[in-house]
């Protein structure tokens, strides 16, 4: 029952080259820094990722892209990130555009064991009728458009299916954990994490502060330890090193 590794380096040894990923954070919000850093030492390549969004420049899952190590997105949002627009516009990088409120259904529902689900979101739009340009060749034309999604009505509305999502790993943040696996989320970072966490068939945590088990209150208990592999106790530098996406304060 001790998911406990020592260093994101050990956690993440053995995910190859080719693999999907599930990853939390939101903007710069509970984005695991340590694993995916650990992962670009590790080498990895031709991944397949499923994220809200691809971090920034320099940060986040941002690392990986300006590798080169990602081959594929399915996201919900792609601002922010000057190397993922060339990338996409080139044909280097192939992106699913999927509508936020859809694409964490699609996690939990794929962490769940649901195989797919209706939802209004994208009716009468490119995401259901297809032609969503998901990857451009190097002279500009679309190389791979979306296909038509099946609808169906419910009471006299109609609905897109879509289908839930299960990756091979995942990578998360935590606040706190056990060394069972149980997560606690705070603030913000509660936001694509538990889903991600939930889709992956190998979940790797990295927790800013590590507790025994007993510790944590059933009562404050995000995600249940079922759902998680591995822990990674991170440093007391690493918990700190927060970045805000845009300062919208005033000096």
């Amino acid at each position: 029952m001790d998911k406990v590794r020592a260093s994101a380096a050990e956690a993440v040894a053995d995910i190859p080259d080719g693999a999907s990923l599930a990853v939390g954070g939101f903007g710069l919000s509970g984005v695991p820094e340590a694993a995916i850093r650990a992962l670009h030492e590790q080498g990895a390549t031709g991944l397949e990722v499923v994220s809200n969004n691809c971090g920034v420049d320099g940060r986040g899952l941002g690392v990986l892209l300006a590798a080169g190590r990602i081959a594929r997105v399915t996201g919900s949002y792609v601002g922010e990130n000057k190397e993922f627009a060339r990338q996409y516009l080139s044909g280097e990088l192939e992106v699913e555009l999927v509508p936020q409120g859809t694409l964490a259904e699609r996690l939990r529902a794929g962490g769940a064991g649901i195989p797919a689900f209706y939802t209004p979101a994208g009716v009468g739009t490119q995401v259901a009728r297809g032609g969503l340009p998901w990857r451009y060749a190097p002279d500009g034309s679309v190389a791979v458009a979306s296909p038509p999604k099946e609808t169906r009505d419910f009471h006299g509305r109609p609905h897109v299916l879509e289908h839930g999502i299960t990756t091979d790993f995942a990578l998360v943040r935590a606040w706190r954990g056990d060394r069972h696996g149980n997560l606690v989320f705070r603030r913000a970072a509660a936001n694509f994490n538990p889903l991600a966490a939930m889709a992956g068939r190998t979940t790797v945590a990295e927790v800013e502060e590590l507790v025994e088990p007993g510790e944590l209150s059933p009562d404050e208990v995000h995600l249940p330890g079922v759902f998680v592999q591995r822990i990674v106790a991170l440093t007391p530098e690493q918990a700190a090193d927060k970045q805000i996406e845009k300062r919208t304060v005033r000096p």
